[in-house]
């Protein structure tokens, strides 16, 4: 076809926050999908902290984003050519797109979305890895009962808002930390949890003190850094931690700061666990059934914080993630 496609690629790799010279804006004539392959016509595109993370060099749980590559990104569009046997010309789907307004993919890694139960950009968010993430960083690391004392990180964001709603479906109190009084309202009004500490102006050790007298059971940290040391000395016995990701710590330039009381896991016999959620590839289909049903029966609610001006937006709506401006699933109308 004849129309051009717009990227954004990878130019150097940032020392901290990520700037105008980590990026190189290109344009290109659109691909033709091979045998298997299909074209796919970005819609839009899901932003996510571990974007920090791929930009990096060295040693991780996937290769980092090469320099003049098209930047690494989940997207969700509308199949506009095909020659795979399963998908046809106007299907919607979701996959690893890149930061650019079309994209060539393998069919087998182009999932067909259901847009008839929520619109395209609740499935990067609640019914996509956003929701997944959550699902099984909760359930199958977290391992709530019901009446525990569930604590999250990063409450108003994509994965914590969806972990403290699953919270709440098992039967647990969820307690979240957030970031200004506007995101804690959210987060008990829209999101239902039964409390919510403002980390900017309250002191986050304290409070956990007050809305946990009986101790954390599971903690679901999305930032690291002194919230997680907060968290951990409230810790009850047996608790389980949860490592999903640490946006405090992604621009830092000194080093990464780890846990200074870590010796709470021993007191409390407590775990600590990381997860990926590529490690339960094999149960997505189980984790967006459930998440669909929740969805569909109003125990699941789903927020986008959906900003546009096309790829040509992507580096400074990236930043948004970093200084702590979105609210819900940040995602870039392409």
């Amino acid at each position: 076809m004849d129309a051009v496609n717009h990227q954004v690629r990878l130019a150097a790799r940032p020392v901290g926050q990520p700037n105008a010279g980590s990026w190189e804006h290109t344009a290109e004539p659109v691909g033709e999908p091979g045998e298997g392959e299909v074209l796919v016509a970005v819609r839009y595109l899901s932003l996510d902290p571990a974007m920090r993370g791929w930009m990096n060099e060295g040693r991780s749980y996937i290769a980092p984003v090469g320099i003049g590559e098209v930047m690494r990104a989940l997207g969700a569009g509308e199949v506009i050519a095909s020659r795979h046997p399963g998908l046809a010309a106007g299907d919607l789907v979701t996959g690893m797109t890149g930061v650019q307004e079309y994209a060539v993919l393998p069919g087998d890694a182009a999932i067909a979305v259901d847009t008839t139960l929520a619109p395209l950009p609740v499935h990067l968010g609640a019914l996509g890895m956003t929701g997944l993430t959550a699902y099984f960083g909760l359930l199958d690391i977290g391992r709530p009962r019901a009446g525990d004392t569930v604590v999250i990180s990063g409450a108003a964001g994509a994965v914590g808002g969806v972990a403290g709603q699953i919270a709440k479906v098992r039967g647990c109190r969820a307690v979240g930390i957030a970031g200004g009084p506007e995101k804690c309202r959210h987060a008990v009004r829209d999101l239902g949890f039964d409390a919510a500490i403002d980390y900017r102006s309250q002191d986050v050790a304290a409070e956990l003190r007050r809305h946990c007298p009986d101790g954390i059971d599971v903690y679901f940290d999305n930032v690291g850094g002194e919230i997680l040391d907060a968290a951990l000395a409230q810790l009850a016995r047996g608790a389980r931690v949860v490592i999903c990701g640490a946006i405090s710590q992604y621009n830092e330039t000194g080093g990464m700061r780890g846990p200074a009381n870590y010796m709470s896991l021993l007191v409390s016999r407590a775990s600590m666990t990381g997860f990926l959620v590529f490690d339960f590839a094999d149960r997505y289909a189980e984790g967006v059934r459930e998440l669909a049903g929740w969805y569909r029966d109003g125990r699941l609610r789903s927020f986008e914080d959906v900003a546009t001006g096309g790829v040509a937006a992507f580096p400074e709506t990236l930043l948004r993630l970093f200084r702590g401006e979105n609210t819900g699933k940040l995602v870039l109308r392409v």
